[in-house]
Formats: C-alpha cells, structure tokens, sequence
C-alpha cells in the first residue's frame, strides 16, 4: 500500500492549504476558521476520491481520514498548550477602524478592500462609517462593531420621539478614485466634490483614501 505516498500528500495538502487560507485573506473564508476552510476541502476531495476513484480503496481513505483527523488534533494541542502558537495557527482580530478612523494597512492585511468593509458593515446595520467608534475585523471574516455613542441605544421609540426621514450614505471617492454612479445618484458632479475637497484643504482627488457623502452633512473625508 501507498502509505507514505498518502502521508507526504496529505502533509503538503495541509501546508499548501493553510498558506492558501492565510493569503486570501479572512474575508474569502467568511463564517469558516482557516482550519474550519481547509478541513471542508480535504474532507470533500477525500470523499470525493472515494466515489469515482476505482484505485483509492477504503483502507487509503481510512489511513488519510485518520491522519487528517491527527494533524487536526494536534493543531488543537499546540493551541491549547503554547499561547503564542494561537496568533500563527488560529489568527489575530484586527482593528479596521479606530476611533472613527479607516485603519487602511490592517485592511490591507486582511485582503478586505471598501466595498467588503461596507457590506460587513451593512450587515451589522451599520449604513455609514460615521456611525462606527471601533470595528474589528475577526477571525473568521465577519465584523464586530461598536458604535459612537450618538447612534446606540435607546432609540427614538424609547424616547418617545417622533421618526426621522431614513438618509442613506453613498461613497463618493475609494482608494483615490471617484465612484461615478454614486456621484450621479445624489446628482453632483466633479467640480462639485473638488469644491467639498478644498473646503477641507484637499487639492487632489488622489490624496483621499475615502469620501463618504450624507445628505444634510459635510462631506466625510479620509487621506492618506
């Protein structure tokens, strides 16, 4: 029998993976842990081998199961007994925004560009980076937020206020360039934003890393 073939293709398998998990970035892996991401595609290719591979016979894909299921549990132990191993093996939180502020080269470690970071936000409820003091971009992909104070509970029903008109935000500028359908969607036009730029002391659209506009309000403006 192959075993040591099986066991050299495994091992790589597991490496190669968990490089490949790391470098998408945690957004690719959504709801899963990078181990939770590699275990799916082990297990399905292994199952898969099962089924429409007459030359992979039970006995290969029990010994493969059984050192998968050892790599796992071994991974578990180095985690549970060596804290530092945690960071390596199981991944940090990182913090996105700060105060308020986009925390541009932790997003860029975490492959996570604009358009990702609204839509986790949306997810949490959250329609504008205005609303946003700390948000944490964790583990397994999805964003934990805490709000300013301005914009959590109570709520108006609490307070016995009457409801406002719902205002929705539209990004202008990401990463130095207009979003054109978004400019014409509030029906503005670029001399406009570079007017709302230089009132705040910005002379090119490429010195802004993101521009938020919220009818009513100044335009949200991030640099470099």
């Amino acid at each position: 029998m192959h075993y040591g073939s099986i066991f050299v293709e495994t091992l790589f398998g597991f490496v190669m993976l968990f490089i490949l998990a790391k470098v998408l970035g945690k957004t690719q892996i959504r709801q899963l842990t990078a181990f939770d991401f590699i275990s799916a595609l082990i297990l399905g290719e292994l199952v898969g081998n099962a089924l429409y591979d007459d030359e992979v016979g039970i006995r290969d894909i029990g010994f493969a199961v059984l050192l998968w299921g050892g790599l796992l549990y071994l991974t578990e132990i180095i985690t549970q007994r060596y804290k530092k191993s945690r960071g390596i093996l199981e991944g940090r939180p990182s913090i996105v925004i700060h105060k308020g502020k986009l925390q541009r080269e932790e997003m860029k470690k975490g492959k996570l560009d604009m358009n990702q970071l609204l839509h986790l936000l949306r997810s949490k409820d959250v329609f504008s980076i205005r609303e946003v003091d700390y948000a944490l971009l964790e583990t397994d992909g999805t964003v934990s937020v805490l709000k300013k104070t301005a914009h959590q509970l109570p709520t108006r029903n609490d307070l016995n206020l009457p409801p406002e008109q719902i205002v929705l935000s539209f990004m202008l500028i990401n990463d130095g360039e207009i979003i054109w359908d978004s400019l014409r969607e509030i029906g503005k036009d670029e001399n406009w934003i570079k007017e709302e730029l230089k009132k705040q002391e910005i002379y090119s659209v490429k010195d802004v890393f993101y521009a938020e506009y919220e009818k009513g309000k100044n335009l949200y403006v991030q640099g470099y």
